[in-house]
């Protein structure tokens, strides 16, 4: 019977430790669904352009046509909307041309992606 006692504070102390293991779970998944929602993160995800949407916001300002832009690089009207759709991207070669056309930098033209 002495035994007794020794095995009743082991059966407790394991159901203390089994309780506050499950409660430092129910924290950290209440704190990873607070952080999955956050408004900051949206907000992050609203700003977000693609070069695409980039490449027509500034021949727009530039108040240029696709036409002329393919014209002036020497490729096709369907190369430029492409590009701007997002369903392909500019060469290196041809994003210094855009960037140069822009009156931009190829670094602050790249800068505006995010």
């Amino acid at each position: 019977m002495a035994y007794a006692p020794t095995i009743l504070f082991f059966v407790i102390l394991n159901l203390v430790i089994f309780a506050g293991l499950g409660f430092l779970l129910y924290l950290l998944i209440k704190a990873l669904r607070k952080y999955k929602s956050d408004p900051a993160r949206k907000e992050k995800v609203e700003k977000e352009k693609s070069l695409g949407e980039v490449l027509k916001k500034h021949r727009m300002d530039c108040s240029m046509t696709q036409e002329f832009v393919a014209q002036t690089l020497g490729v096709s009207r369907q190369a430029v909307s492409k590009w701007e759709s997002g369903r392909s991207a500019p060469s290196t070669t041809n994003l210094m041309a855009l960037a140069k056309l822009f009156g931009i930098s190829p670094e602050d033209l790249l800068k505006e992606v995010q």
